[in-house]
């Protein structure tokens, strides 16, 4: 698919599969508009907005013309898809998330309100489960969305390559 007939993208995945890098430069070559849903959830002080905020939030970027949106949150996945008109999946092995969650340690990000410094074993325990438990809801409930550009990555070069304009025998 050209960049060109994509205006309202979603970009899923495990925490740590580089959601939001690959938002950034999918942002950068299409300079389509680029939401993070973390920035609409959480608050700086670690702290998150209530449900209905963060729905109205998200929301008023779904009403908007164009978009980048990037993040899973399942309970607003349905609403998201129900909007764009092409999906990105991020489907890595978890050894590829974990490390992705190590290397982002102590960096400024643009996609979260605070810098993340140690490891938060919950958040850990989900990456850890994911693919066994998350990962089959999220096939599912793609299946339902079939009229969708549905692109699924299998590794961070598969990305790139996309990234760079290269073929792709996905």
């Amino acid at each position: 698919m050209h960049y060109s007939l994509m205006k309202r993208i979603l970009v899923i995945g495990c925490p740590g599969s580089g959601k939001s890098t690959f938002s950034r430069t999918l942002h950068q070559l299409t300079d389509l508009p680029l939401y993070h849903l973390d920035l609409l959830y959480w608050n700086a002080d670690k702290t998150t907005v209530d449900r209905t905020e963060f729905l109205k939030r998200l929301h008023d970027v779904l009403q908007k013309e164009a978009w980048i949106v990037d993040g899973n949150y399942a309970s607003s996945l349905e609403m998201r898809l129900a909007a764009c008109d092409t999906v990105f999946f991020l489907d890595y092995p978890v050894e590829v998330c974990l490390e992705g969650i190590q290397q982002r340690k102590g960096k400024i990000r643009t996609d979260m309100p605070w810098i993340e410094t140690e490891d938060d074993k919950e958040f850990i325990d989900f990456i850890r489960s994911f693919n066994a438990q998350v990962r089959p809801e999220l096939l599912k409930i793609l299946q339902k969305y079939s009229d969708k550009e549905i692109y699924v990555f299998k590794s961070r070069d598969e990305a790139n390559h996309f990234l760079e304009g290269k073929t792709l025998d996905i």
